[in-house]
């Protein structure tokens, strides 16, 4: 989610009201939303329940995405901890008890969907659409003694903090977003975050810079920031899974030890998600800010913006995505694309997801593992 900052013009305040979603769940037991519990953490996508209920799912997503409604699927678990299907919706969509499965097309016509699918409970997860976002005012500087992941830090900078592209701008905004951790390959060491936040207008170039913090937080003035690394790599959107980008580090900008603000260092190895997992990431705009593992596998529609501060540009369906819970953006918000998302373990946390579009109740993450096999890079821990 990259942030914009409007020279004389406030059409935040019509993104951040288009933004505004409601959360239900009409699961079996209730219409409130899921209840995240501390579920076992075995349940990731190898599980073997996790595994027949994903089958479902992906068999059934072509037909429920034929609703106008609906937006993605996903696995993940009912309030009384049974795996389920979630339809990811723009808004609520009624379910019929009596339903089959053989009816499924002949009830997305008609606007409803089955309380199950081949004995698997249906969950409507109402998310609004999903985008790559940028939004909202500047928030207020950190109370003393408190963090900040906006401000100019002295080299060698550590991550979790404000950044982006030096000419991501426009005649009216400038933009900017996290940067969100160190990756290794090839004997290098490069600043990962996404796509949308190193390339987002198109325009930029392997070889121009990146700076510290981003263009929003210096008054869209490059010159009061610091050129920390150099942009690499190929453009991963919008032709492939994930939204990613690398950049190569300047010597001496970035600590090599791979630190992110609040968080510390992380470990070298990864761990995969699991429905019901305790999450953290440190960002640009929410700082240090925790979570659980709503849902896995999700197939997601994403909304893209040309430029900075755009209009509608495309809508890219991610598959096999990272769902976590987000209510009113205390998770993730807007400049915090980029961030990475960890376990929530107090000592060199493994890495589970690059976090990169959301809505105000949900934020969506590429799976760290797919990410780096894209760039052939490996997390710089310990």
């Amino acid at each position: 989610m990259r942030r914009f900052f409007g020279r004389g013009m406030l059409l935040t305040l019509l993104i951040a009201a288009a933004l505004t979603f409601t959360l239900c769940n009409k699961g079996p037991e209730s219409a409130s939303g899921p209840v995240m519990r501390d579920f076992n953490s075995e349940f990731s996508a190898a599980h073997p329940q996790v595994k027949e209920v994903m089958a479902v799912q992906e068999r059934a997503t072509k037909a429920l995405m034929q609703h106008p409604e609906v937006i993605g699927t996903a696995t993940g678990m009912t309030d009384d901890g049974q795996l389920a299907i979630y339809v990811l919706a723009k808004s609520e969509i009624p379910t019929d008890n009596t339903a089959t499965t053989r009816s499924l097309s002949k009830l997305v016509d008609d606007g409803k969907i089955p309380a199950e699918i081949d004995g698997k409970p249906v969950v409507v997860y109402v998310t609004g659409v999903i985008h790559a976002l940028k939004g909202k005012p500047p928030k207020p500087e950190p109370p003393d003694g408190g963090t900040d992941h906006k401000g100019v830090q002295t080299p060698p900078i550590k991550l979790g903090t404000s950044g982006g592209w030096e000419y991501d701008f426009t005649d009216y905004y400038c933009c900017g977003g996290t940067l969100g951790s160190l990756v290794t390959t090839g004997g290098k060491l490069y600043i990962l975050s996404n796509y949308h936040v190193f390339y987002g207008d198109q325009t930029a170039m392997p070889g121009t810079p990146v700076i510290q913090p981003g263009l929003i937080d210096v008054n869209c003035n490059a010159g009061a920031a610091q050129q920390v690394a150099l942009l690499a790599g190929d453009r991963s959107l919008p032709g492939s899974n994930v939204d990613a980008a690398i950049a190569e580090i300047i010597p001496g900008m970035v600590d090599p030890t791979g630190a992110i603000l609040e968080i510390g260092t992380l470990s070298s190895s990864t761990v995969p998600a699991a429905i019901g997992q305790a999450v953290k990431k440190s960002g640009r705009t929410t700082g240090l800010t925790t979570s659980k593992v709503a849902a896995l596998n999700a197939t997601i529609q994403v909304q893209y913006d040309t430029e900075c501060a755009g209009e509608p540009w495309f809508v890219k369906t991610f598959t096999g995505q990272i769902v976590i819970t987000n209510r009113a953006s205390k998770f993730l918000a807007g400049g915090d694309s980029g961030s990475l998302m960890v376990e929530n373990v107090a000592t060199n946390p493994r890495a589970v997801g690059l976090l990169f579009a959301g809505s105000s109740q949900t934020a969506v993450a590429n799976p760290i593992n797919e990410v780096l096999a894209h760039f052939g890079a490996t997390m710089v821990g310990n």
